[in-house]
């Protein structure tokens, strides 16, 4: 599978409470639930007006259906080339 960052563009989502990021998590956790194995959700980053989600799936077509399904945008959908940090530095 590739690894995508999926970038959805949701006014105020940096303003959402607990509450309602858990009932969004809640819904998108059924809809992957009914779409098999072929598509999983890593986690998320919640920022300004925008949620930053890190999944694996077998083809964009994967991510852009639940996207469909889900009712949450995908506005850009980008295949990961490398995962990098602070130990990437040492080689």
């Amino acid at each position: 599978m590739t690894q995508y960052l999926i970038e959805r563009e949701m006014p105020g989502a940096a303003g959402m409470s607990r509450q309602a990021l858990c009932d969004a998590s809640r819904h998108s956790n059924a809809v992957l639930a009914g779409m098999g194995p072929e598509i999983q959700w890593l986690h998320s980053h919640v920022a300004g007006d925008k949620i930053y989600c890190v999944y694996n799936a077998s083809n964009e077509q994967r991510i852009r259906e639940h996207a469909q399904k889900s009712g949450f945008p995908a506005n850009r959908i980008t295949p990961v080339s490398a995962v990098i940090g602070p130990s990437t530095a040492s080689g």
